[in-house]
């Protein structure tokens, strides 16, 4: 399921950034500060390309680009 980042607190929002911006894997040796990266995560949630998506099943969140999120779960968010 997509879960729209406006239906998250603000304080909430800001930590499932951090998280997977500070997650193993993901830095790739960039060594961009902190914030920057949280604000380009950000950005790209609030121009619609990345998602956040919440599997039922694991009770797990993670970000995504859009265009690595299966069809069906995007089908869901537009009915």
């Amino acid at each position: 399921m997509i879960i729209p980042p406006d239906l998250l607190e603000a304080a909430t929002l800001n930590r499932l950034i951090e998280d997977f911006v500070t997650r193993d894997g993901t830095d790739n040796g960039d060594d961009t500060p902190l914030d920057r990266r949280v604000l380009r995560v950000r950005r790209a949630l609030d121009k619609g390309e990345a998602v956040i998506v919440f599997d039922p099943l694991s009770e797990q969140c993670r970000l995504m680009l859009k265009h690595d999120v299966p069809r069906e779960l995007l089908d869901e968010m537009k009915s």
